[in-house]
């Protein structure tokens, strides 16, 4: 009994952590959010507020905003907290939001010695400032080791003026230039009173304005929906949900096939957050021409001048000691970055989460499919980044009647740092997707069992386990949750030969019933293991259901949860469970990769249809729990951290991240790359 404390397990306990931390989304973020919705789904293009930035032009490289490669800004003995910093000779045209009144600076050569060769006493340096054309401050020559010379300029209420840097003949030596200047605490004070930073401005040319292209494309018929949707009828309508989210609901309709598109979103008021689905149905009275390449998220996202983009994502579950690890990818112009989970699971390899990142801000976006997603980040030889992201394979007709959905997809604008960020999306997980049974946010919680010692539940019984409660408590462990797990049932060589849903009656002769009254009279709950979409041969469903299973003969096989006869079987089977067992924690495993299952079930013409279906079978069963329970905590197992998507997410959590376990330092990794999205397991 030794190993008794390392079968204990803290459920939720990331609930508490960093929830408030970085703050509430500022005017900028939802503002931007805002505009980007406005544009995209309620047709009005964009109407940016006035925006500075610097328009430079330099000999050789980039300016450097308070800082020198990571040193802060010195000229001679003094250093400054703000300014830019120019490698070379060259001018900075500074554009105001407003009226300036007064520009201030301190310039000199700067004196940090990073270069390869020493800068001691180099460069040769004359400043000067223009406004409106005409020179009206200049400088005498400065080199390093000079004292800074202090600036101040009235611009008389220009929006615009220049700072040069020129070469005093003396600057470069043997082809090395060591003309680098500051401009230290460099600010305007605007005719309002106002101050702006030149740091705080964007490097030009500025983005464009968001057009009111949709967010989203496919193919219909051999013809891109770019050129479909202008001559589709359109309505749209408005709905206040609650207090935080308002509803769109655009309707498109095809007059010659009757295909009917509802791209249904929601605009957060609290968060700078939008969501969107897309529905197509088949209102006519023939097939449909093909419907293909659906791509929930396609969408153009452009940087100002400065920098560059950065994906931040982290890899899926695999069941290793890097599960969640975060990784950064540069986005490089005319590259091309596609990621897509594994086999099906949704987080299986690959994480359905991407943070979007560029000089002071960045875009999140999320799919939520608990199916096989792709992604696909593009860039462009200049400014802009394309992202396309969705059901990986659609080429289907739809017959009359039926109706497909597309994936979730959120976008979340933020500013300032990419953990900011990430912090934003926590904070947003927590306020509108966290599961609350009985209208409550679940609190930290301790869950124990006799997995370790029972092999799972393959050897225990009904006075075992109520022994080994007792323990717990004779050594006063307080649990909230007996964790029953995988074994309970008929199995005929293991706890994987699952597809008879009822209590072994050889060692279960009364049900888990008393096992559940025995835990709930000493104030716990139990959880119950099930893993109801793997079916193997000799069970229950796979003998006397085999018109509900997807598969090749005499082989594990897939319950069709696109099927309505085997999903209502298995709801009513769950219900029966659950209340007749005293369950209160469900939770379901998916040990089996099933995209291959749903492949092969497709024709030519139906490609994708059966994961659709699946994947809405799924989402509909775990709703009709939950409506049937609504007390019902969800938690969301699949060989381990595998179906991790937003839309499970929102109707469980994972209380397992990963088959990896036991393994100190690894748990501790995944932990904390589970934790930059998933605030809750």
């Amino acid at each position: 009994m030794r190993t008794l404390l390392a079968i204990i397990h803290v459920l939720f306990l990331s609930v508490t952590v960093a929830a408030g931390e970085m703050g509430s989304p500022t005017p900028e973020e939802m503002g931007e959010a805002q505009r980007w919705a406005a544009a995209k789904f309620a047709g009005q293009p964009e109407v940016r507020p006035a925006r500075g930035y610097l328009e430079v032009s330099l000999a050789h490289g980039p300016i450097e905003k308070n800082a020198v490669k990571g040193h802060s800004l010195l000229i001679f003995h003094e250093h400054y907290r703000r300014g830019l910093y120019c490698p070379s000779e060259g001018e900075v045209v500074v554009h105001l939001p407003q009226p300036g009144r007064w520009f201030e600076a301190v310039v000199g050569v700067d004196s940090n010695d990073v270069g390869y060769y020493s800068n001691s006493g180099r460069g040769s340096v004359i400043a000067s400032v223009e406004v409106g054309g005409k020179e009206v401050l200049r400088s005498a020559v400065v080199r390093e080791g000079l004292a800074g010379v202090p600036v101040k300029v009235d611009l008389q209420g220009a929006r615009e003026f220049t700072l040069k840097l020129s070469d005093a003949g003396q600057g470069t030596l043997f082809g090395n230039d060591f003309n680098q200047a500051d401009w230290a605490e460099a600010r305007v004070t605007l005719n309002d009173g106002k101050a702006v930073w030149l740091d705080d401005l964007p490097v030009g040319p500025l983005r464009a304005a968001y057009t009111t292209n949709s967010p989203f494309s496919f193919t219909y018929g051999g013809r891109p929906s770019s050129e479909l949707l202008k001559n589709w009828r359109l309505e749209r309508r408005i709905r206040e949900l609650d207090a935080e989210r308002t509803e769109t609901t655009l309707t498109y309709t095809d007059p010659q096939s009757g295909l009917v598109l509802r791209a249904v979103a929601v605009a957060y008021r609290d968060f700078p957050s939008v969501e969107w689905t897309l529905y197509f149905k088949n209102a006519g009275t023939a097939p449909t021409p093909i419907l293909e390449n659906i791509q929930a998220l396609d969408t153009r996202l452009e940087r100002d001048g400065e920098g560059e983009f950065l994906l931040h994502h982290n890899r899926g579950s695999s069941a290793g000691p890097s599960d969640y690890a975060p990784i950064e990818t540069p986005l490089r112009p005319q590259e091309e970055w596609r990621l897509a989970s594994w086999g099906g699971r949704p987080s299986d390899g690959e994480f359905p989460y991407f943070n979007v990142a560029w000089p002071g801000e960045g875009v999140i976006v999320a799919v939520g499919w608990p199916g096989q997603w792709s992604a696909a980040f593009t860039r462009d030889p200049a400014r802009g980044l394309r992202i396309r992201a969705g059901q990986e394979l659609t080429h289907l007709r739809l017959l009359p009647g039926e109706e497909v959905r597309s994936p979730l997809i959120v976008m979340q604008f933020w500013k300032g740092d990419w953990i900011r960020g990430q912090n934003l999306w926590r904070r947003w997980m927590i306020a509108h997707n966290l599961p609350r049974p009985g209208g409550k946010l679940p609190p930290p919680q301790m869950a124990a069992g006799s997995g370790r010692q029972d092999i799972e539940m393959q050897g225990a019984n009904e006075e075992g386990q109520k022994k080994f409660l007792d323990l717990y408590q004779e050594r006063r462990l307080k649990i909230d949750y007996w964790w029953m797990d995988a074994g309970w049932y008929p199995f005929q060589k293991g706890w994987w030969n699952v597809g008879t849903w009822a209590p072994d009656p050889q060692r279960f002769p009364r049900g888990l019933r008393p096992i559940a009254d025995y835990v709930h009279a000493r104030g716990v709950k139990i959880i119950v293991w099930m893993e109801p979409e793997r079916v193997t041969p000799g069970t229950e469903l796979f003998e006397q259901h085999p018109d509900w299973l997807l598969g090749r003969e005499g082989e594990t096989k897939l319950l069709d949860l696109g099927n309505p006869l085997a999903r209502a079987w298995l709801i009513e089977r769950a219900d029966t469970l659950f209340r007749e067992q005293g369950m209160d924690l469900y939770r379901q495993d998916f040990n089996i990769a099933p995209l291959q299952f749903w492949r092969d079930n497709d024709s030519r013409d139906r490609q994708g249809i059966t994961e659709n279906r699946y994947v809405t079978g799924f989402l509909t069963f775990w709703d009709e729990l939950r409506r049937r329970h609504p007390n019902l905590l969800i938690d969301t197992c699949a060989s381990g951290g595998r179906r991790n998507d937003l839309e499970t997410l929102r109707r469980a959590v994972p209380l397992w991240r990963s088959d990896y376990a036991y393994e100190t330092t690894g748990m501790q990794d995944l932990s904390y790359g589970l934790a930059l999205w998933v605030p809750f397991f």
